[in-house]
């Protein structure tokens, strides 16, 4: 297992510089945007991207290196140029930066001259609390309807169920949030329509809460009852379940003490699964509902080119699901004790 756990994470990090090295080279690429703000706040982006390798400072033009991005005159009467240098060198000194600075660059739009990780720093837990609770909520509701659905297979509570979840997992959850809004929101004012200010009451944001919650935690509802009752189901018409009940346990007995246990093996490694899915999710409805999350960051970072942010935000979700991915194989490992990853044959 520690042997299948390292080469699991080489194989993560491989990965991820593949991925964030491919996004670095296509966004260079594209057309540079100049950063936002008064003229000292560009001159100091543009110093900033000399100092880590991504712009040439020049006192005097240099058609040999293209178009230059931006020019200004110092105190003392000297024009400097500012050249893009070349994609690959850039990338070169983008792995240097990062690697023995940690310095990922600094934002051209959302806040200028503040450091993308710094951003991302104040937007990532607001991202990871309504994913969090999101996923707290919908897990045990997911487990009790499912078991409810199974042990009333084929009788009206089941039908009544197994409807409800099909109709849940149809719809995307900004569907579902775009109606609760128009209900709870805007026709009788019960919620609030956007995420408060963190001036705002505890009681007001809790409400606020209520409502993106909800609408992520639907289609993880679902999917646990769906496959929580599939589960049961078929182990409940096994034989060693059989012998059980034979034995003279109960069918409660049976469900509690073997059946579930049993289910739980490809059922628990989902938990990590849907979260990741959660997350991906919420990128659009941080967007519809205001909240200040690294989904919405993300969006608005890909309108105003803040090619930097966009960077870090892209880092964040391939490591969390790349790392996802791991936890859940070696879920399977503690669930059920006779799996081990990595073993020989």
């Amino acid at each position: 297992m520690k042997s299948y756990f390292l080469k699991r994470v080489v194989l993560i990090f491989f990965t991820a510089f593949i991925i964030l090295s491919l996004t670095f080279i296509l966004m260079k690429m594209l057309p540079d945007t100049p950063p936002a703000g008064f003229p000292a706040q560009v001159q100091a982006y543009y110093f900033d991207q000399v100092s880590l390798g991504y712009v040439y400072d020049m006192t005097s033009l240099r058609p040999d290196l293209g178009d230059y991005l931006y020019s200004y005159t110092d105190a003392l009467n000297v024009v400097h140029y500012f050249y893009k240098v070349p994609i690959m060198q850039q990338y070169w000194n983008f792995l240097v930066n990062v690697l023995t600075r940690w310095d990922w660059g600094t934002s051209t739009s959302i806040s200028v001259n503040s450091s993308a990780i710094a951003i991302i720093g104040e937007r990532l837990p607001v991202t990871m609390e309504l994913n969090v609770i999101s996923i707290v909520i919908a897990v045990p509701l997911g487990f009790l309807f499912g078991i409810i659905a199974a042990l009333k297979k084929n009788k009206l509570t089941d039908h009544v169920i197994s409807t409800l979840v099909m109709i849940m997992i149809s719809i995307p959850s900004f569907i579902v949030i775009t109606f609760l809004l128009l209900i709870f929101a805007y026709s009788t004012g019960w919620l609030p329509s956007q995420r408060p200010s963190s001036t705002a009451t505890s009681g007001e944001i809790a409400k606020a809460f209520i409502i993106p919650v909800c609408a992520l935690s639907f289609g993880t509802i679902a999917s646990f009852t769906r496959y929580t009752r599939a589960e049961l189901c078929e182990i409940m018409s096994s034989d060693f379940l059989l012998l059980a009940r034979t034995k003279g346990l109960t069918r409660t007995q049976c469900v509690i003490r073997h059946a579930l246990r049993n289910s739980m093996v490809p059922i628990v490694p989902m938990i990590i699964g849907q979260f990741i899915g959660i997350l991906s999710g919420s990128m659009i409805l941080e967007n519809l509902y205001g909240i200040p999350g690294i989904g919405r960051l993300f969006t608005d970072a890909l309108t105003a080119k803040d090619y930097n942010v966009l960077m870090v935000d892209m880092a964040i979700f391939t490591l969390i699901g790349l790392a996802a991915n791991l936890l859940v194989d070696l879920s399977y490992g503690i669930v059920d004790p006779r799996i081990r990853m990595g073993a020989k044959k």
